[in-house]
This record gives C-alpha cells, structure tokens and sequence, in this order.
C-alpha cells in the first residue's frame, strides 16, 4: 500500500508539475482600460483558444515596472510582456531609433514600418541578447503636458523639469531643446508631479488621459515630437521551448490583439482632445517646424553610431 501511495504521489507530482508550468503569465504596466490592457486580455484569450493554456494577465505594473518585467521574462519568471520601448532600449538600444524626432508623420506610417524589414531588423537583435519580439503594438505619438502652462515653441521648454520614461532618445531631445529631462518609472509618476518633483511631463493622450495624469498637469501641448511602440517581447528560452504550432499560437494571438490596441489608440488620438478639452484641459498647438530645427541634429548622433538601422528607418518613411 505505501508503495501503491508512494507511486501515485510521484505521479501526481509528474502531472501536475508540467500543467503547472503551463500557465503563461503575461505582463503589462498599464492601467486598467488602457489600449494595451484590453489588448492584453485579447492576447490570453486567442492563446488559450488555440493551445489550451491559460494565461494569466497580470497588468497595472503588478509584476513591477517596465524594465523588471524584461528581466523576468529573460529568467522565466514570466513569459510574455507588453512593454515599453523606452525600456526596452536599455537592453536593445536600436530600439529607441523609432523615436527619432518627428520620423513618422501619424500611427499608421509607423505601423507600416513596424510590420516591415525594420521590425524584423529589431527582433534580431533582441534575440541576440535573450528577447523574442512577438510583435509591435502602439504608444501613441507623444505630447508635454505641464503643470502651469503650454509650451508651442521650443523656449518654452527651456529650463523644464520634465520626466520621461527610460529612454535615452527622449532624453536627448529634451536636452537638445535646453529641458532639464530625468526618467521615472511610469507608475510612479502621478505621485511624482503632485509633490511638484516635475513640472510635466510627456506622453501619447491616451496614456495621459487612462492615467488620469492631465487632472494633475491640465495644460497639453500637441508637440508630437516622437513615436513609440509597445513591443511584445517573450523570454528567448521559453520561445526556443515551444513547438511550432504553439509559436504559431503567440504570434498570431500577438497580432490579432494588436489590431485592436492599434485601432483604440488611433481612436484615442482622434477623440480625446474633445474630451479633455471638456475636463478643463487646456491644448496649444505646436510650431513644429521650430521643434523639427531644435532637435535635427540628434539623427546626425544616432546615424553615426547605427548607419544600417537609420539609413533603413529613413529609406522606409520617405526622408
């Protein structure tokens, strides 16, 4: 009998180990709401549907910020992530070229080149250093807000003390406009502004509105200085695990939920000055030739340091 005991608990233990195992975690920092979480729990619904695995949608940073979700995929603590670029560029710097100033002129000329030679250009590289890019959902083309007043030109910015995110591309632009730039954690940041640590900040509306950072810093510039993208990123050795049919899984989950991430965020672009505008936010246009003079000399810095990526990025948009 306690052989017969001893066996079925070795068994037991055999099962449920690789069904435990199975549950894929998938992680983001975004609120609730946010393009990226109703993408989130799009993607674990098609992966359960074509593989059978769970997922559990950890969002709201609950796994920690952007940069610990990469370490965590990278050591299989989780599997997957919807992250940030400006993150991800510590590990990836070429990464950050998609923030080059001004580069796309609106959502969809980015997404063309996200989905192109570029792309896969940048999923190289992230394997090369334990990351598989499952694809690029969207974070929006970004704008400042400030505590106090609109900034539409370049002098305006002068002297600012602006958060941004981990993202040496945004750090070198608010630089070269003669800002005073330190990175944040996203999350940390509303609490951050309220003690008067920034006087403001930047980010694509939906971002500023689902985490209602324009009730805090109420006066919006529509700068559009820079692009980013919400890379999808798995951890490398947990991709080289699966079985094809269940890599197909994940890259189509990826792609499928990033249509709608894609489609809210345009929306969101479209729809949520009105709406803002109606919350007592105040919105200034930009004199973007300005701004475009200000930071042109930041392509000559990256170009000389990623010739193949920039020429690439530049070839794709026209310039």
């Amino acid at each position: 009998m306690k052989f017969k005991l001893m066996t079925a608990l070795t068994l037991s233990a055999a099962i449920a180990g690789p069904l435990a195992a199975q549950e894929v975690i998938f992680a983001h920092g975004a609120a609730p709401g946010n393009p990226r979480d109703v993408a989130a729990i799009a993607w674990g619904e098609a992966f359960t549907a074509c593989t059978g695995t769970a997922v559990n949608v950890a969002g709201a940073a609950t796994m920690g910020d952007d940069v610990e979700m990469l370490t965590s995929a990278s050591a299989g603590i989780i599997q997957v992530t919807a992250n940030s670029q400006g993150a991800m560029s510590q590990i990836v710097p070429e990464i950050g070229l998609l923030g080059l100033p001004f580069l796309f002129a609106d959502l969809p000329s980015a997404w063309a080149v996200l989905d192109g030679e570029v792309g896969q250009m940048l999923d190289e590289r992230a394997q090369a250093s334990g990351l598989k890019v499952l694809g690029f959902w969207d974070n929006g083309i970004r704008h400042v807000s400030h505590m106090t007043k609109t900034v539409p030109n370049p002098a305006d910015v002068a002297g600012m003390n602006i958060r941004t995110p981990p993202d040496q591309m945004t750090i070198d632009i608010f630089t070269a406009l003669g800002a005073s730039p330190a990175p944040l954690a996203f999350s940390e940041l509303p609490t951050a502004l309220q003690s008067g640590v920034f006087d403001g900040q930047e980010n694509p509306l939906t971002n500023i509105y689902s985490s209602k950072i324009h009730e805090i810093t109420k006066f919006i510039t529509l700068t559009g200085h820079k692009y980013e993208a919400t890379p999808v990123v798995a951890g490398l050795a947990w991709w080289s695990g699966l079985d094809e049919a269940t890599q197909d899984c994940a890259l189509k989950a990826t792609a499928e939920a990033g249509e709608i991430q894609r489609n809210l965020s345009l929306e969101a672009e479209q729809t949520l000055r009105p709406q803002m505008e109606a919350e007592g936010v105040t919105f200034a246009e930009a004199d973007r030739d300005a701004y475009i003079e200000a930071t042109s000399a930041i392509y000559d810095a990256y170009a000389s340091r990623y010739p193949d990526l920039v020429a690439a990025l530049r070839a794709a948009v026209g310039q």
